[in-house]
């Protein structure tokens, strides 16, 4: 339940984009903290007990990683909600930025951890919108899209992808609670995730073996 990734020069400006440090790497390692910073976000400010629910762990457990999140400086505390018996929360950040192969070599483990952590909550998310899909309005549901594309590009042309992918992104109206009220009448939440995955082992095509039908184009069986 994690924003996708954006570059800190995006539109969203650089006060709302968090670039992961080793200590803010090491803290978001476990995947109950990229949710509950993930549902911070989304929902805007809540309490330990009513994120726990949403999460279906003990308030105990949402509790102790809330503390963690905040000695890391991605949630704080809400004092104009927050009283003597309830404390409130709040995300620091609006989206989380991490593209530091350097931070990545020094710190693998929690490189990993985060990574799957947040390739986890996407997986999630795309099967709760699934079991949700014969239930919307017609229109919406006809939104829906799983694609994926085949290309054989350099490491450059990939990156110069994902930039134009961002570009494009960047032209829509982002999410947050706090311009709910202001977004257009039939306006709702939408998801786009990206991923590219480079498959270094896919054989190039020259070296794939043919037979004597499949070099003179007859069909094979």
């Amino acid at each position: 339940m994690t924003d996708p990734n954006v570059r800190p020069d995006s539109s969203n400006g650089e006060e709302d984009t968090v670039a992961l440090d080793a200590k803010g790497l090491r803290a978001l390692a476990h995947p109950v903290r990229v949710q509950l910073v993930g549902l911070l976000r989304k929902y805007g400010p809540s309490t330990a007990t009513r994120l726990a629910e949403r999460l279906g762990v003990n308030s105990g457990t949402a509790s102790y990683h809330l503390r963690q999140l905040g000695a890391a400086g991605f949630v704080e505390e809400d004092t104009e909600r927050g009283n003597a018996r309830e404390r409130w929360w709040r995300s620091v950040h609006r989206t989380t930025w991490f593209n530091d192969p350097d931070l990545t070599e020094r710190e693998p483990e929690a490189a990993l951890a985060y990574q799957q952590s947040v390739a986890a909550i996407y997986t999630l998310r795309t099967q709760q919108t699934l079991n949700e899909l014969q239930t919307m309005p017609r229109a919406w549901r006809n939104t829906f899209d799983m694609s994926d594309w085949a290309l054989r590009l350099t490491p450059e042309e990939a990156a110069a992808l994902y930039q134009e992918l961002a570009e494009v992104i960047a032209r829509y109206r982002r999410d947050a609670p706090e311009t709910v009220t202001s977004a257009p009448e039939g306006s709702e939440r939408v998801a786009v995730i990206t991923q590219i995955l480079p498959e270094l082992d896919a054989p190039a095509a020259s070296s794939l073996p043919c037979g004597p039908q499949e070099e003179e184009g007859s069909p094979t069986s």
